[in-house]
């Protein structure tokens, strides 16, 4: 029998019992699990501007279209670009993560997006994390049909978190996922079960106890009533890590408590928002670079706290569409096409943009206003799924998609 206080591997995160021992903790408990990969998904939504983002400085277009926001060459200033490889720089508020790329554990991939040239916020989302670009009607997202692709029985209730108020797109579908706004308290969507959990926490465990659910969905509810027990505040980040005190700053914390916690997460789901800047989006200093600072500085702290975990957990960001090329009349930008993705941790190629470059010049922007795409996003969800999670066929994962499933991201 477990104990009432549960202590999980380097009591990364405490778990108090409610006088039972849930089977899923005790499966876990009793059984040594081998070691697992996990892979964090990052959606900066509202569409970041991946070319003040991810610089290509090395290109006359990008400062004769950006007269007031571009980010300066680099060695020009104090606020000037981080030189990567000659051509692209990182923003200067991106600094946290340059250590990464100089130890070649940080790799990027640029000119990446949608087939789909839509610019609608809701619909561009919804076709990235369903992975079926121009297709309204799938049903659930790209993260959870790996999932079901991939059932084993060793799956605990954590095997899929969003730190999100609500179930993410990627997550909806036939596999359990968890929504968890903190860890202490949080709401529950259970797949295909979410409709019938939307009463108050003590009824929804009461229906869990009967037969409507089945053992995983019973085991989830055991997992709430632990969780709601459980208290963040003591956690204690390693290696100097320092979390932004925001939202998204306290969501990555909770993903490395769990992480460390051994508690059979695999997929976890994190995001950040207001990255739309039609009007004065500033360049070095500004609205923009307020947002990368806790972007970046949130990624910093989530790799230096797992330490030599990340050889286990990759990180990949993405947003749902770049911005045009040109900086619109109130100094800011409007909804474009191509943009940066970012590849994080264990097993990545990094110190590396990836991609086809396809240029700025006028004729060669996507309708002759944004960066085209070149590398469809999906090509990187496919490699991360295949390379870093261990799917040996992703044709079901990203139905419909023919196109190549390896950039070379992932050694």
């Amino acid at each position: 029998m477990i104990s009432r206080r549960v202590f999980l591997k380097d009591g990364g995160l405490a778990l108090v019992s409610l006088g039972f021992a849930p089977q899923f903790l005790a499966r876990t408990v009793a059984e040594a699990a081998p070691k697992r990969k996990v892979l964090v998904t990052i959606f900066q939504r509202g569409a970041v501007d991946g070319l003040n983002m991810i610089v290509p400085f090395g290109e006359r277009d990008y400062y004769a279209s950006r007269p007031s926001i571009a980010i300066a060459r680099p060695g020009t200033s104090a606020d000037a670009a981080l030189d990567l490889d000659g051509f692209f720089g990182m923003h200067p508020r991106l600094a946290p993560l340059k250590p990464f790329w100089d130890a070649r554990q940080l790799a990027i991939v640029h000119a990446c997006g949608s087939p789909d040239g839509t610019r609608s916020h809701f619909d561009a989302q919804d076709y990235m994390e369903t992975a079926t670009p121009g297709v309204k009607s799938t049903p659930d997202g790209w993260l959870n049909r790996y999932l079901h692709a991939r059932e084993h029985e060793k799956a605990t209730p954590f095997r899929a978190v969003a730190l999100a108020p609500q179930l993410p797109r990627a997550l909806q579908g036939l596999a359990p996922a968890l929504a968890i706004g903190q860890i202490g308290q949080f709401g529950i969507r259970a797949g295909q079960a979410s409709d019938m959990v939307q009463a108050s926490f003590e009824a929804e465990y009461a229906a869990a106890a009967g037969s409507v659910l089945n053992r995983t969905g019973r085991d989830a509810f055991d997992a709430v009533k632990m969780l709601k027990d459980a208290d963040p505040s003591k956690y204690a980040p390693e290696n100097g890590a320092q979390y932004p005190r925001t939202p998204y700053g306290e969501a990555l914390k909770q993903i490395a408590q769990l992480i460390k916690a051994d508690v059979g997460l695999e997929v976890a789901f994190a995001e950040t928002g207001n990255w739309d800047h039609h009007a004065q989006e500033g360049a070095a200093v500004g609205q923009l670079a307020n947002r990368l600072a806790d972007f970046g500085g949130g990624l910093a702290a989530l790799v230096r706290d797992l330490g030599d975990r990340m050889s286990d957990v990759m990180i990949l960001t993405m947003s749902e569409f770049g911005r045009t090329v040109a900086e619109n009349g109130n100094r800011g930008t409007d909804h474009g096409h191509g943009n940066a993705m970012m590849v994080i941790g264990g097993g990545v190629r990094g110190g590396k943009v990836y991609g086809k470059w396809p240029g700025l010049a006028r004729e060669q922007r996507y309708e002759g206003r944004d960066l085209a795409v070149t590398t469809d996003f999906r090509t990187v969800f496919a490699e991360v799924a295949g390379g870093h999670l261990g799917l040996t066929n992703t044709k079901h994962v990203f139905p419909g998609f023919s196109g190549p499933v390896a950039l070379g991201t992932l050694g």
